[in-house]
């Protein structure tokens, strides 16, 4: 069999479970860290219920992913979570799934383990929205997921530096309340809303244009130009609000 024949007849095998995203579809992908609480907690030992190095860690691992070859307009880190969001004229890979998901794992595992020094890993999974309504609300979602893991962390924590063990301080938060949690923490002089924004609603990164000043040597005189910048948002906007500013995104 001549090899032209003997590839057509093996990549059916190699792509037969490939999936691709419909162009119509908006696209956002999740990275989650493998094991970060052993490596956070046992391992880097890490400062709990948040520690600015690790923050920092997420915070370089999503700027290089906003560069790494993909058209992404924003990302989003909580704890040890990524979310980013495509441009809807995105194409690269053709929009396979198995790619993007192995790119990008593969991006953000070696950015990590460069920054920290050690082995760590990431997961990646795609996430089709079908309009700019879900658009808003997956990363709403993900804001509201970030604020429900801060208050039961900084609760956690708090019970466990006392001395209380895993089993104790967890079985004595199930089925709290909000404002019961609240509380636990008012009562040891912890507010809540007064603590990082960062910690409470998680971190945007995007591109914006800042004015240059240059020289042009050709016509000897300084010139004006725009130039696009990664910038970092640690205060981020919440709820609907929130969710707009990032649907405007889709725009840029």
């Amino acid at each position: 069999m001549k090899f032209d024949e003997f590839d057509i007849k093996m990549r059916v095998y190699e792509q037969s479970l490939d999936q691709i995203v419909l162009p119509d579809l908006y696209l956002a992908v999740r990275l989650d860290g493998r094991t970060f609480t052993k490596l956070t907690k046992e391992v880097c030992q890490f400062e709990a219920p948040f520690d600015v190095r690790f923050r920092d860690l997420m915070v370089k691992t999503v700027l290089h992913l906003m560069d790494c070859g993909f058209r992404v307009v924003y990302g989003f880190t909580e704890s040890d979570e990524i979310s980013l969001l495509f441009h809807p004229e995105d194409r690269t890979f053709g929009r396979k799934v198995r790619k993007i998901n192995s790119t990008l794992a593969g991006e953000a595992s070696a950015a990590f383990s460069l920054a920290l020094g050690r082995i760590a890993v990431f997961d990646c999974r795609v996430i089709p929205l079908p309009n700019r309504e879900r658009v808003r609300d997956y990363f709403v979602w993900r804001q509201e997921d970030a604020h429900r893991n801060a208050l039961n962390a900084w609760c956690y924590w708090t019970l466990r530096k006392e001395g209380n063990s895993k089993l104790k301080a967890t079985e004595y938060l199930q089925g709290r309340t909000t404002a019961f949690k609240n509380e636990l923490l008012f009562e040891r002089g912890i507010n809540f809303n007064d603590l990082p924004g960062w910690q409470k609603r998680g971190i945007g990164v995007y591109f914006r244009e800042e004015q240059k000043v240059g020289y042009n040597p050709i016509m000897q005189e300084q010139v004006e130009a725009k130039r696009r910048k990664l910038y970092v948002e640690y205060e981020l906007k919440v709820k609907e609000e929130y969710g707009k500013w990032v649907e405007g995104f889709l725009d840029d």
